[in-house]
C-alpha cells in the first residue's frame, strides 16, 4: 500500500511516466510559459496605455474645448500618449495639412481618425491570438497524453497477463495527469482571453466616441458638414 502510495505523488508520477507523456508536459510547460508573458506583457501595456490616455485627455480637451484647433495641432504633447492621443494626433496632423476647402478637410480628418483607430485597435489585441490558441488547444494536447497512456496501460496488463483494475490503475493515474495539467493551462488562458478582449473592445468604443467628438469639432470650426468616420 505505500508503494501505491508513493506511486501517486507528483514526483513518483513524474518519475514513472514515460517519454511521451513527458513530452506532452513539456508541451504543456512551454504553452503556459508563453500564455504567462503574454498576460503580463498585455497587463502592462494596457495600464501605461490608459494611463497615458487619461493624461492626454486632460489636457488636449482643455484645449480642444476652445475650439482653438490650431493650437491643439501646434502642441507638442510627447511620446506618451496613449492609444487616445495617437489618434487625435492623426487627426491633428491630417487638419493641419488638409486643404482649404472645407468638405475635403472633414472627410480627410475622418479617414485619417478611422485609419489610426483600426492601427491602434490591432496594436492591442498583440499576443491575444496566444492565449485562445493555448486556451483551446491544451486540453486537447493533454487528453492525447491521457488518451496515449491509457493504451499503453492496457497493453502492460496485456504483457502481464494478468487482469484488474489494480493493475493498470497507476499507469491510468499517470495518464490522467496529462489532462489535468491541460486543463490547468488552459483555464487561465480562457479567462485572461476574456477579460483582456472586453478590455480592448472597451477601449475601442472610447477610441470611436473620441473621434466623433473630436470631428464635430473640426467641422465646427472649419464651418463645413459633420463627416463621422465608418
Amino acid at each position: 500500500m505505500t508503494t501505491h502510495a508513493a506511486n501517486f505523488t507528483l514526483t513518483g508520477i513524474w518519475e514513472s511516466t514515460g517519454p511521451f507523456a513527458r513530452g506532452i508536459i513539456f508541451a504543456l510547460a512551454i504553452m503556459s510559459v508563453a500564455s504567462l508573458v503574454v498576460m503580463a506583457e498585455r497587463i502592462i501595456v494596457f495600464r501605461k496605455s490608459r494611463k497615458d490616455s487619461r493624461n492626454f485627455a486632460a489636457k488636449m480637451g482643455a484645449i480642444l474645448a476652445k475650439g482653438d484647433l490650431q493650437q491643439a495641432a501646434n502642441t507638442n504633447m510627447g511620446k506618451d500618449i496613449g492609444h487616445l492621443g495617437r489618434v487625435i494626433g492623426s487627426g491633428l496632423t491630417a487638419y493641419r495639412i488638409s486643404p482649404s476647402d472645407k468638405d475635403v478637410a472633414v472627410e480627410s480628418v475622418a479617414r485619417a481618425l478611422e485609419r489610426q483607430a483600426q492601427r491602434e485597435v490591432q496594436s492591442l489585441k498583440r499576443g491575444l491570438g496566444v492565449l485562445a490558441t493555448v486556451g483551446s488547444t491544451a486540453p486537447f494536447v493533454g487528453l492525447l497524453g491521457t488518451t496515449m497512456g491509457i493504451v499503453n496501460a492496457f497493453q502492460l496488463m496485456a504483457n502481464a497477463g494478468s487482469g484488474g483494475l489494480g493493475t493498470i490503475s497507476s499507469g491510468i493515474a499517470e495518464a490522467l495527469i496529462t489532462t489535468a495539467f491541460g486543463l490547468l493551462v488552459a483555464i487561465p488562458a480562457v479567462m485572461a482571453y476574456n477579460f483582456l478582449s472586453g478590455w480592448v473592445d472597451a477601449r475601442s468604443v472610447d477610441i470611436s466616441e473620441s473621434s466623433n467628438e473630436f470631428l464635430d469639432v473640426v467641422a465646427r470650426n472649419l464651418g463645413g458638414p459633420r463627416t463621422p468616420p465608418a
